[in-house]
């Protein structure tokens, strides 16, 4: 019974809450920009068990994930895996995870409509940007993915 109460509800990794009571195949997918494949690979390359709970891990078993998450993930993953293969700009292959992922579909999407290419001016208007029909569905409410500049 002493181990049930010495549970960590909430870990703390990249800036982001995770819950405890999940197993840590699970818990890691909370982190924007992670998956269960991810996680996985993470939690493999970080030497911890994928399907023990998060909270009952001990303190250097998660210093050893969040290193993982945080610093090395871009060695730990193939490149095949990586969110943002061949950075326009740097040319170089890299994950991103949490604010970093949002901070970067943002800038890219100010760069598509910068230079005023096809799907950033679709961005603009607030119309389907991904090839959809528009003929006959999507005549009403708002559209997921793409917001609308107010007036």
């Amino acid at each position: 019974m002493e181990d049930k109460d010495k549970i960590r509800h909430i870990v703390r990794i990249a800036n982001t809450d995770l819950q405890g009571t999940q197993k840590v195949e699970y818990a890691l997918t909370g982190i924007r920009g992670l998956g269960r494949r991810t996680a996985m690979v993470v939690a493999k390359a970080a030497k911890v068990d994928p399907g023990a709970v998060m909270g009952y891990l001990p303190d250097d078993a998660i210093s050893r994930l969040k290193v993982q998450v945080e610093e090395k993930i871009n060695d730990t993953l193939p490149v095949w895996m990586m969110n943002r293969q061949r950075d326009p700009f740097t040319g170089e292959d890299k994950h991103m995870i949490s604010s970093d992922s949002l901070m970067t579909l943002r800038s890219d999407i100010n760069f598509m409509k910068m230079i005023r290419c096809y799907r950033g001016i679709r961005h603009e208007r607030g119309h389907r940007v991904r090839g959809q029909r528009t003929k006959s569905t999507g005549r009403k409410g708002s559209i997921v993915g793409v917001s609308r500049k107010k007036k």
